[in-house]
């Protein structure tokens, strides 16, 4: 099981994992409502190295995101449930819009995110904010599929739907 770590905690980790030649993998997200999509995501960016890290993101900026309906589940649980998984070894809280600075502190040897992120079809560059800054040092981006059909704004969708369908007409 892995374990919440504090974001100022970030480069002391960086220089353990470095002196043991550990090849460490950062991913980042809300992770609200934990599913399997979520779940093997997280498997796929395990198997690209030795140590993942997962940013999860708190809960100010997922309401900027996702709307004020979100988070469901606040940012403290989403990180403990994200550490929680046999593939992830480290969470950590961060609360700036882009994983920029969470990336900085890290400096992954890969940078994954999900297939919601696009590649340029003229110029094969991923069409992602946190790339240059990964690409600065000398990084690796790697974009992995989405689960079809897998998503908490779906599963928010169909809790929605079906309890509109009963009658229910507040939510």
């Amino acid at each position: 099981m892995g374990q919440v770590i504090q974001f100022n905690q970030l480069a002391d980790l960086r220089d353990q994992l470095r002196s043991q030649g550990s090849t460490t993998v950062l991913t980042n997200g809300h992770f609200d409502l934990l599913h399997v999509g979520h779940l093997r995501y997280l498997q796929q960016a395990k198997a690209l190295g030795d140590i993942l890290i997962v940013g999860v993101n708190d809960d100010e900026t997922t309401t900027a995101r996702k709307g004020l309906r979100r988070p469901i589940v606040a940012e403290d649980e989403r990180a403990e449930l994200v550490a929680g998984l046999a593939c992830v070894d480290y969470a950590v809280i961060f609360r700036e819009p882009t994983a920029h600075q969470l990336i900085e502190a890290l400096r992954p040897d890969i940078y994954v995110k999900g297939g919601d992120y696009t590649v340029d079809p003229d110029s094969g560059a991923t069409l992602l904010p946190e790339a240059p800054t990964v690409e600065a040092y000398g990084g690796e981006v790697r974009i992995l599929d989405l689960e079809p059909g897998q998503s908490t704004s779906k599963i928010e969708e169909r809790i929605i739907t079906r309890w509109l369908a009963h009658g229910n007409v507040e939510w």
